[in-house]
């Protein structure tokens, strides 16, 4: 099998408006398959039809051009149709995790001020605005194409989780892609599996451009190890998006259970969204080959990114690539000069010429021209960047500076750990003191004795967490997500 390769799609790529890009590949592949969800697969043809009338439906609430459209679903069919209808009226789709609180969904509203929201929506919303997603679709509504239009902006994601305070990222690209080209290694074609959310992103951005270019996605609408080894096997799959805690869980598996599913089909993974420990990627590499697994540092304002494959990564164990997208991107110390190799400071890309998108509800962190995801990190001689941590999350107890990312990856190699969150809790003596939440593997058991001393061959000893909290409830989301202030706040 031929090795994949990453490269960003020609400048001069023939773009369509997104809205019509199934009807593009129902004409010329009819029989297609675009998404699986529960054993029930639907062609371009059919998304094309059930998109339009559900276009229709939108259009009798009011929604047009560069209006937009709130989905706050789960994922399923609807999702992606619904998301479909709106770029066929030229309308920006705000999506938006549907299991949020009431006050924090509300605070993403007023932001927002969206035409039409499908989905959850905050208490007293008018019904004339609102509708749910899985409402019957009006059958006698024409399922023939609309007009083409393209929206101004393709789609608004939400984010807060590092900073408790909801804010909008809009993307300023228009609703425009070319059909032949995809993103991060994708290929006409090609067959994935979605384990992840479609609030987040990276999963709504990169499932979308899967259908874009004429691909399947498999929908599993809530990742579980076993039943995802389970699909890519059944499904064939070839192009797969993971994040760090789902490799976490699937290695986790029995040896005898996950080498029972014939993977062979997979030629490219791509994991972003957080740190991945060492060790787990070490794995994976020994498990499906270094040809196949990709790592991408970035973020949802498109500033910049880095990418590496699984044989530079074997030469630079620890890091997430050179620049691959940007002008430029360097590191900078509390004073803004720039670090020298291996001295950790703030991550800083060049959006000289104009940024990507715009903030509702924020301000951007910026020195001149450059800005940041509020990462910190450092760069090798040859260039590598090496993730440290979120600036808003180090720790810094005793007048040292502690990463919980760090501290997390060296908790998780426990065989008992599942999933650790690491945050710094006030301390008289030390400032704040490093304390640790642990989410026990199932059946397993650990105690905090136990675990310091594992700790202890692995970190500085000023690492250690000072105090432990065990809990059987999910730490984090299920695209590795994790409300790290909220914890926070909790126990203060």
């Amino acid at each position: 099998m031929k090795r994949r390769e990453i490269t960003l799609p020609p400048q001069d790529a023939v773009k369509l408006p997104m809205g019509v890009l199934p009807a593009y590949h129902a004409a010329r592949t009819p029989k297609a398959p675009a998404i699986t969800v529960d054993h029930h697969t639907v062609t371009f043809g059919e998304l094309e039809a059930s998109a339009n009338r559900r276009a229709r439906m939108m259009a009798a609430r009011g929604v047009g051009q560069d209006d937009l459209v709130m989905l706050s679903a789960p994922n399923g069919l609807a999702f992606y149709e619904t998301a479909f209808a709106a770029w066929k009226l030229g309308a920006s789709v705000c999506h938006v995790n549907a299991r949020l609180p009431d006050p924090e969904l509300s605070a993403i509203v007023d932001l927002a001020r969206p035409k039409l929201i499908v989905g959850a929506a905050p208490a007293g919303w008018s019904t004339e605005t609102h509708l749910l997603p899985d409402a019957p679709v009006d059958q006698s509504l024409s399922p023939e194409a609309l007009e083409p239009s393209v929206a101004r902006h393709w789609k608004v994601s939400t984010s807060g989780g590092s900073t408790g305070r909801p804010k909008l990222i809009v993307d300023r690209m228009p609703s425009l892609w070319s059909p032949e080209f995809g993103s991060l290694g994708q290929r006409p074609g090609d067959v994935t599996v979605n384990p992840a959310p479609l609030y987040h992103n990276a999963p709504f951005g990169l499932m979308h451009v899967m259908l874009f270019i004429g691909g399947h996605v498999v929908e599993m609408k809530r990742f579980e190890p076993c039943r995802m080894l389970e699909l890519v096997a059944r499904w064939r799959a070839t192009w797969l998006y993971l994040v760090p805690t789902m490799m976490h869980r699937i290695w986790r598996i029995a040896p005898e259970k996950r080498e029972r599913h014939d993977l062979s089909s997979l030629e490219l993974i791509i994991h972003m969204a957080a740190a991945c420990p060492v060790w787990l990627k070490e794995n994976w590499i020994d498990w499906l080959g270094p040809d196949v697994l990709w790592e991408l540092y970035g973020g949802t304002e498109v500033l910049g990114a880095t990418i590496i494959n699984g044989r530079e990564w074997l030469e630079h164990k620890g890091s997430v690539g050179r620049l691959w997208m940007g002008k430029g991107m360097k590191v900078l110390d509390e004073r803004g000069d720039e670090c020298a190799p291996g001295q950790i400071g703030e991550i800083y890309f060049d959006v000289s010429g104009g940024q990507p998108y715009e903030y509702v509800g924020a301000e951007a962190r910026r020195r001149g021209d450059w800005q940041s995801f509020g990462d910190m990190g450092y760069l090798d001689a040859d260039g590598y960047l090496y993730i440290a941590d979120r600036r808003t999350d180090m720790i810094i107890s005793g007048g040292a500076n502690v990463y919980p990312a760090e501290v997390e990856a060296a908790l998780e190699e426990h065989p008992n750990v599942g999933s650790s969150v690491v945050i710094g809790l006030p301390d008289d003596d030390l400032g704040h003191r490093v304390h640790a939440l642990v989410e026990l593997a199932p059946n397993a058991k650990a105690d905090a004795h136990g675990l310091k001393v594992f700790l202890a061959t692995r970190i500085s000893g000023h690492k250690i967490p000072k105090t432990f909290e065990f809990t059987s409830e999910p730490l984090r989301d299920e695209a590795g997500k994790v409300r790290r202030s909220a914890l926070r706040d909790e126990r203060l």
